[in-house]
């Protein structure tokens, strides 16, 4: 079948899957899953590097972060009112190195806070000023889920956990 045009509701108890098949060996792929709420179940696994978040791609979605060999840079793209992401962690063990998520403007800012779960020490929270801090550093994380969505086109509201030994920081710059 190729393509097939409703011009009516259409109705799913179980949700819906949108494939795609590769024209060369015939493999089919699932390219995102709506659940039977409507939500896109599939998450997105990062890969170890530098990542310019999108909200094509990673919006509304639960967004993996692998285990990293190195400091890694997770840039959000412009606030726009609504726009969601969670972040997970998905290694296996706590990190020696950083995930750094950063608003990617100095005019773009993260307002909230953070759980930090300590391994070795007390638990604290930890905030944002509000006001001109656009970067969360989690420093030698493990366990962690942080979630962000768009205020307004300034600025990004900020909630969730981090476990490790190291307390995660906000910071201007």
């Amino acid at each position: 079948m190729g393509n097939t045009t409703f011009t009516g509701a259409v109705r799913s108890e179980n949700g819906f899957k949108v494939v795609s098949k590769d024209s060369t060996s015939g493999e089919v792929s699932t390219s995102f899953q709506l659940d039977n709420s409507g939500l896109i179940v599939t998450p997105v696994l990062l890969t170890d590097a530098d990542t310019t978040i999108t909200a094509a791609e990673h919006g509304s979605r639960t967004v993996v972060v692998p285990a990293v060999t190195a400091n890694r840079t997770l840039t959000l793209p412009a606030p726009a009112a609504g726009i969601n992401f969670k972040f997970i962690y998905g290694g296996a063990a706590e990190e020696t190195e950083n995930v750094i998520f950063d608003t990617g403007s100095t005019s773009n800012f993260i307002q909230g806070g953070i759980v930090h779960i300590d391994s070795d020490a007390d638990s604290v929270s930890v905030y944002s000023d509000g006001n001109s801090n656009r970067k969360l550093t989690l420093t030698d994380f493990g366990i962690f889920e942080i979630n962000f969505v768009a205020k307004d086109g300034d600025s990004w509201y900020v909630w969730g956990y981090q476990q490790g030994a190291d307390a995660p920081a906000f910071a201007d710059s």
